[in-house]
């Protein structure tokens, strides 16, 4: 039988867990971005696996992205708002499952926010002119940058460069 004491003190934790889950606790969420719209208006233009990762911090499983063995010339952009975020020549195969990239193509299209999610704190990467989560950096990439910038093929579209 569980005594009082402690049914009340998981009840406190379980308040607090809720509470620091709620979207409304995640700073990305507090930040008023360029393109703005409400949760129904980005759920008419994006697909629901987009609406996952971009609006609620989803994340697509390896190896399933359209964009990881990409290999053309080209842009990435945002798949929310056409945001160009990532060059083809700065594109790398990391072996993850996810298309990688050493650098945006410039630091103030995509911001970074701590994320503290699944028992770890890595750096969340978004589109900064919408909002969109994109996925996370890490400091194990090649030269020049050290930096691996691991992002769901669903939330980027891919602009072929003309020749």
């Amino acid at each position: 039988m569980i005594k009082f004491k402690n049914l009340k003190y998981l009840l406190i934790m379980i308040l607090i867990v809720n509470q620091c889950t709620k979207k409304d606790a995640d700073p990305i969420n507090q930040k008023t971005f360029e393109v703005n719209k409400s949760e129904m208006e980005w759920k008419k233009i994006l697909s629901p696996e987009e609406f996952d990762v971009l609006r609620n911090h989803g994340t697509e499983r390896p190896f399933t992205g359209s964009l990881n063995n990409n290999k053309e010339k080209g842009v990435y952009t945002c798949s929310a708002c056409g945001n160009p975020l990532f060059s083809s020549d700065t594109k790398f195969e990391s072996g993850t499952g996810w298309p990688s990239f050493y650098k945006p193509v410039d630091e103030n299209k995509v911001g970074e926010t701590i994320d503290k999610s699944w028992g770890m704190t890595r750096v969340e990467v978004h589109c900064n002119r919408c909002g969109g989560h994109l996925g996370h950096v890490f400091e194990d990439g090649p030269k020049p940058t050290g930096l691996r910038y691991c992002i769901n093929s669903v939330s980027l579209k891919f602009k072929k460069s003309v020749k």
